[in-house]
């Protein structure tokens, strides 16, 4: 009777032991196929980076020139009034006027917002190139404030370093300083 229950108990045991076995199995084939299709997105999404045309000096060039138009318009027309109307021309922080401030921070908002919802400015839509990351990635938050801000901080400090934008002239992937640090590009839009 013991050893009859002992072998029933082994019995048991070894189809228990089975069955996980297989559960197991089953789990793992699950994750692989979930790890090749991840990984094969990710492939696709590199090859489709490595494939796209980089917009070049030139094109950003005057992209930017046609931001500047518009921002200088926008400026004109919408804060200039407001700055005069509030009486802060006169107003200075520290060594800025209030309405420089301003036109820096519409500015910064302006290539922000445009380049996070969009992946363009306006001069980049005209043109027909975009901002993409290059991993393939919707741009972050931190992606483009990073791009914008600190990028825009850098080229526009001290007069010398606006000469660092004709990096993007020698680039294989025709990216400035900023580019390359926030990990994006710039590339001609499919029409």
């Amino acid at each position: 009777m013991i050893v009859e229950q002992m072998t029933q108990q082994k019995q048991g045991r070894s189809v228990h032991s089975k069955l996980k076995a297989r559960t197991r199995a089953r789990a793992y084939k699950s994750i692989d196929k979930e790890i090749e299709k991840e990984e094969h997105l990710i492939e696709e999404k590199q090859i489709l980076v490595k494939e796209q045309r980089y917009a070049g000096f030139w094109l950003r060039f005057w992209a930017f020139l046609f931001d500047l138009i518009v921002l200088y318009a926008i400026n004109q027309v919408l804060l200039k009034p407001v700055i005069q109307m509030a009486g802060l021309e006169s107003l200075h922080i520290i060594t800025f006027s209030a309405g420089s401030i301003l036109y820096a921070i519409s500015f910064f908002a302006y290539f922000a917002l445009m380049t996070k919802y969009t992946g363009q400015s306006l001069g980049k839509m005209i043109i027909g190139i975009k901002v993409i990351s290059i991993d393939g990635k919707p741009l972050s938050w931190g992606t483009v404030l990073f791009r914008e801000g600190v990028g825009r901080l850098i080229h526009q400090i001290f007069f010398f370093t606006k000469f660092i934008y004709i990096v993007i002239a020698f680039t294989p992937k025709k990216q400035g300083i900023h580019d390359m640090i926030a990990q994006t590009a710039v590339i001609h839009v499919e029409k």
